[in-house]
């Protein structure tokens, strides 16, 4: 809870009468667009995923970046393609995700996009693997304005750590959390926040307790258990955990699983924000991992072209008749 406050008394420094009527005017989009169930949409994103790039260190097995199995073109974003990005959203944007797929901090320039955001009013977060968190770029990360940073750390011992992270090396994972957080304290600093985020699996779900001491002890500011996105589902996994709770998926009893959560035709989503990948194409939301719902680019089209444009109005219109239709939502927790 004193996490959330925190985060919240940063949003609202960074609130302004322009972001919050974007916001209502999104909101009342949305449930209009429901109750006729034909697409409107009054405001532009009040949330945004800009992707810094695709490259990763890591090998993870439900992870495009990881696999290494893009259809789409791989690289890194360009400074000045970022900048173009939040010149044009600066405006109506309240939260800015800096991640899409990829490591972030792999790219040379992240952390001058993030003080490029941050000084333009735009509320930051990232997530990373923490195989980056060095003297040199704590230091850099506490001056950069960056407001969250969610470390992936999905074990507590090396043996279930690298089932995932393949290719990880969770010592350095924890010196280097334990120093951006010892670091924030002696320089007498709140930000950014720190959220350590447990995909939970059927190889690690019975570390949840160990894992529960040790971000105590660490002092991190929140812990999250978060579900895991499993390809390919309906046949099963051994990732997929044994207590329901910490799964998006349900046996159906004859060996084949299912969504536990019923797609609806609806998803505040479409209305509330969108995803930009490291060469400027805009899409839907952070499922469309591999981006074959392209509704636009930036640099071809503005922003606010893009966003009001006649692609997203169909993709738009399908969601409301039959979402189920929609290939990205059939493994949708929203």
């Amino acid at each position: 809870m004193e996490n959330k406050l925190v985060i919240g008394k940063a949003l609202l420094k960074y609130m302004s009468f322009k972001k919050l009527s974007n916001y209502l005017l999104l909101l009342s989009s949305y449930q209009i667009s429901r109750l006729l169930g034909k697409p409107r949409i009054w405001g532009l994103p009040t949330t945004l995923s800009i992707e810094p790039t695709t490259s990763c260190n890591l090998r993870c097995p439900e992870c495009p970046s990881g696999l290494r199995n893009f259809s789409r073109p791989t690289g890194m974003i360009e400074e000045q393609l970022f900048r173009d990005i939040i010149d044009q959203s600066k405006d109506y944007l309240t939260f800015l995700h800096i991640y899409f797929q990829g490591e972030p901090f792999l790219h040379p320039k992240f952390l001058d996009m993030v003080s490029y955001a941050d000084k333009s009013k735009v509320f930051t977060s990232t997530s990373t693997n923490a195989h980056y968190l060095n003297q040199k770029n704590v230091e850099s990360i506490l001056s950069s304005g960056l407001k969250q940073l969610i470390v992936s750390m999905d074990g507590i011992t090396q043996e279930i750590y690298e089932d995932y992270r393949i290719g990880g090396n969770l010592e350095k994972v924890k010196k280097g959390l334990s120093l951006l957080l010892q670091t924030r304290k002696e320089s007498r600093q709140l930000y950014p926040r720190i959220v350590l985020q447990f995909l939970v699996t059927g190889k690690n779900e019975h570390q949840i307790p160990a894992l529960k001491d040790w971000a105590i002890e660490v002092g991190v500011d929140e812990l999250q258990l978060k579900t895991t996105q499993i390809y390919d589902f309906e046949k099963g996994s051994p990732l997929i955990p044994s207590d329901h709770r910490y799964s998006r998926y349900l046996p159906n009893g004859n060996g084949t699983w299912r969504l536990k959560k019923k797609i609806e035709n609806k998803c505040w989503r479409m209305w509330q924000g969108a995803v930009l990948t490291w060469d400027g194409r805009m899409l839907p939301c952070c499922f469309d991992k591999d981006g074959q719902h392209v509704m636009g680019k930036i640099g071809e089209s503005s922003f606010k072209e893009i966003w009001k444009n006649e692609t997203y109005s169909k993709f738009r219109k399908q969601l409301l008749e039959d979402r189920s239709q929609i290939d990205i939502c059939k493994n949708c927790t929203e």
